[in-house]
């Protein structure tokens, strides 16, 4: 029988993955939607790549969220799947793989499903396009294959088939009989994966996945009250198996433990500690640099304006709006850097090195973050510096609790000289967030640091798929949105400094920004002509805004809240800028995009 495997399952570009399966004797492929959406290559190049390489496009997947929805959503739907058949006609790909419905708008009404079913059929027909409905697991009303090949033997339609996926089958336990019962030739597709047993994940989850309390998902805090009711008075003893911290340096996963049982002991009331002071907003981003020139020009084509400079330290302040800057071209080191081929580190380039969080009690901060046992930085003050308190995060970027213009509280804009004649632009632009990049042996430190230290709320975990692997986001913020930090799990063991940190700045008009940039003589990250197809056939825009949006390389998504539209800039050594609108109250930070704009950052790397 023909052998065939999905890009999903293979790291790196679409290209690379079409290489690889060749080579390893494949005779043909199933492409992921996402892996055709971050390529820069035409559907009509992929088809011609896979010709040369011996490959049959088996399968184009997935279209989610089809079936048993509102006539109007469906309508919205077949609009979808009638661009997605358009490409597909220019792959050369023949069927198309539809996942049972996962949406809160889908009900469950078989007989729906299966008449939507069947006019999607109608429409693939036309294409020349077969669909094979596929039962997920975690279905919102069709979780198994039975079932969903009931819905397609009611739909009768010789379009439309199902699949067969051997891991959402087993895993939940289906008697497999009943498979004898569908006729072969509506078997349109079969999936094939094998996973560990739940008795297995169970024992894997506890001898390599456990962590430290504060930086998982269960209520420790609870289960230590009820046994404080009981009477215990014993010690409160940490018993974590962790695959990261067999393989990290002993000394500060050590003190990431005792800092657990601190804030665990005072969630339950058992010791007093400093109260949290949250912070107020972004004082500042501080970049360190070898070389200035590069990081300036960056700077200005943004419409920053260079406004100080440091009274005894080779620093500068860039400004615009409320966003500021520091650029130092001083010497530092990087903790915890690795070196890289040539004996070079992150520290040898541009880098996101400090930032500085306003703080209604700077000295009230300091004490909480000490009483952490976080470290407390010493500063090199010359006669007359601000007497600034700074702290060091688990992957050493230096965090200052300061104030600006607030005459009560030392101003760490007092150390700085204004430049005559120069005034910064007052336009609205600010810091948005902020995204660090951790080491992968700190990521779940750095989650509990910025929650127990700083006070900071902890989002929801998000997985972001890079070309080179599966990247863990996890973003800390304050609950007005003043402080966003999204923080980022790094490369593995070894590549500590392969992904760069970058700024995001907040803009009311993110389309004139992006132009203003340009016209000043800045790159802006090219994406794919992919990506603003399937743009297209998610959302409706005018033909002028999405000819804008693809000029400029504009991002967009949307969630219960409202819009978000996002750029980027090209990486200045470990650094870029994002340039970011938030319309209506959106929350997030542009998630969906990931994959597409780190695919095209390799490919402009």
């Amino acid at each position: 029988m023909r052998t065939s495997i999905a890009t999903v399952s293979l790291s790196g570009s679409l290209t690379e993955k079409l290489t690889a399966a060749a080579r390893a004797g494949f005779d043909g492929v199933e492409i992921f939607e996402n892996d055709l959406l971050a390529s820069p290559l035409t559907p009509e190049e992929v088809r011609a790549r896979c010709a040369d390489l011996g490959l049959t496009i088996d399968l184009y997947q997935p279209m989610r969220d089809i079936e048993a929805v509102p006539a109007d959503e469906f309508a919205r739907n077949l609009r979808r799947a009638r661009a997605k058949f358009a490409v597909m006609n220019r792959l050369g790909a023949d069927t198309v793989l539809v996942c049972s419905s996962v949406s809160p708008l889908a009900v469950d009404d078989d007989a729906l499903a299966a008449g939507q079913l069947a006019r999607l059929a109608d429409l693939a027909q036309d294409f020349g396009v077969r669909v094979a409905y596929e039962a997920l697991a975690w279905g919102r009303h069709v979780s198994t294959y039975d079932h969903a090949w009931r819905i397609v033997e009611t739909a009768g339609h010789p379009a439309l088939g199902t699949c067969l996926d051997s891991f959402h089958i087993l895993s939940r336990g289906s008697d497999l009989k009943p498979i004898g019962d569908i006729p072969g030739e509506k078997i349109f597709f079969l999936q094939l994966a094998d996973a560990p047993l739940p008795a297995m994940d169970v024992l894997q989850w506890s001898r390599h996945h456990r962590r430290f309390p504060g930086q998982g998902g269960f209520d420790v805090a609870g289960l230590l009250r009820h046994v404080l009711r009981a009477g215990y008075d014993g010690p409160l003893s940490l018993e974590v198996f962790n695959d990261v911290f067999r393989q990290a340096e002993a000394g500060p996963t050590a003190v990431d433990a005792r800092r657990s049982l601190l804030v665990l002991q005072e969630e339950v009331g058992l010791g007093a500690l400093p109260p949290p002071v949250v912070p107020t907003g972004v004082a500042f981003a501080e970049l360190v640099t070898p070389d200035a020139e590069p990081v300036t020009s960056l700077l200005g084509a943004l419409g920053f304006a260079r406004t100080a400079r440091h009274r005894g330290k080779p620093v500068e302040l860039w400004e615009r709006g409320e966003a500021r800057v520091l650029v130092n071209t001083g010497p530092a080191t990087l903790p915890h850097a690795r070196r890289g081929p040539g004996g070079a580190t992150a520290a040898d380039s541009t880098r996101l090195a400090a930032v500085g969080l306003e703080s209604p009690d700077p000295a009230g901060a300091a004490r909480r973050a000490e009483a952490l046992l976080t470290p407390v930085l010493p500063r090199r003050r010359a006669d007359g510096d601000a007497l600034l308190d700074a702290v060091s995060a688990p992957d050493g970027t230096e965090l200052f609790l300061c104030a600006t213009n607030r005459p009560q509280l030392p101003d760490w804009r007092a150390d700085f000289t204004d430049l005559p004649g120069i005034a910064a632009a007052r336009d609205g632009v600010r810091i948005d967030h902020l995204s660090l990049t951790q080491p992968w042996h700190h990521f779940d430190e750095a989650v509990l640091f910025h929650r127990a230290v700083l006070g900071l709320d902890a989002q929801e975990s998000v997985d972001v798929a890079d070309p080179y692997g599966l990247l863990r986001s996890r973003a800390v913020s304050t609950a007005d949105g003043a402080v966003r930090i999204p923080l980022t799990v790094g490369a593995a063991p070894g590549d500590d400094t392969a992904h760069a940190r970058h700024i995001a700045l907040g803009t009311p008009d993110v389309v004139a920004a992006a132009r203003r940039f340009t016209e000043a003589g800045g790159r802006l990250l090219p994406i794919p002509a992919n990506y603003y197809d399937d743009l297209a056939a998610r959302y409706e825009f005018t033909d002028a805004e999405l000819a804008t949006y693809r000029e400029l390389g504009i991002l967009y998504d949307r969630d219960a809240h409202g819009v978000f539209r996002h750029c980027y800039t090209r990486t200045v050594g470990r650094v870029f800028f994002e340039l970011v609108q938030r319309d209506g109250g959106y929350q997030g930070y542009g998630a969906a995009n990931a994959p597409v704009r780190l695919a095209a950052q390799h490919t402009a790397r």
